[in-house]
């Protein structure tokens, strides 16, 4: 059985498109037969969704990487469905997202010791928007800078000093 969870204040309309986005994941839950508790959460005038479960559950089986991105897709195509409107809407399962920004932060690291290396600058893979935000925010916090190259898929980071 899913647990959703709702986190006071919410700012419309991303509490509605939080609301759309669990119940899409609630019901995929229940057909999976996976426990899970949703929270619903506003950042950054972002939809927040997020799935959390206790030890030993199978939640695991949805928190690889291309999973986590690929539902979130989904529940984004059911929110624009029901609004009309683009969203992003964040997903996390099982605390994928702390997982990948931890590999990001490593990512980061080995680009900047290549840099004080002697490499003018380091390009990183392509990467979603919300990745090449964590990205800039890392290395911003390390004191160097980056910017966006490239188009669509090919959307990368490329990091210099400041």
């Amino acid at each position: 059985m899913t647990d959703v969870q709702h986190e006071q204040p919410q700012a419309e309309p991303f509490a509605d498109e939080g609301e759309i986005a669990a119940d899409y994941i609630e019901e995929l839950l229940d057909i999976c037969d996976i426990d899970g508790d949703i929270d619903i959460d506003v950042t950054d005038q972002r939809a927040m969704v997020s799935v959390t479960a206790s030890e030993g559950s199978n939640l695991s089986l949805l928190s690889k990487p291309d999973v986590v991105a690929s539902l979130q897709e989904l529940a984004r195509l059911a929110v624009q469905s029901k609004t009309g409107g683009f969203s992003r809407m964040i997903l996390d399962i099982g605390g994928s997202r702390d997982q990948r920004k931890a590999e990001l932060s490593q990512l980061v690291s080995r680009a900047i010791e290549r840099i004080e290396a002697g490499s003018a600058d380091a390009a990183l893979p392509a990467m979603s928007s919300y990745e090449r935000k964590i990205v800039h925010d890392l290395v911003a916090e390390r004191g160097f800078h980056s910017e966006s190259s490239g188009e669509g898929k090919d959307r990368h980071t490329v990091i210099t000093r400041a």
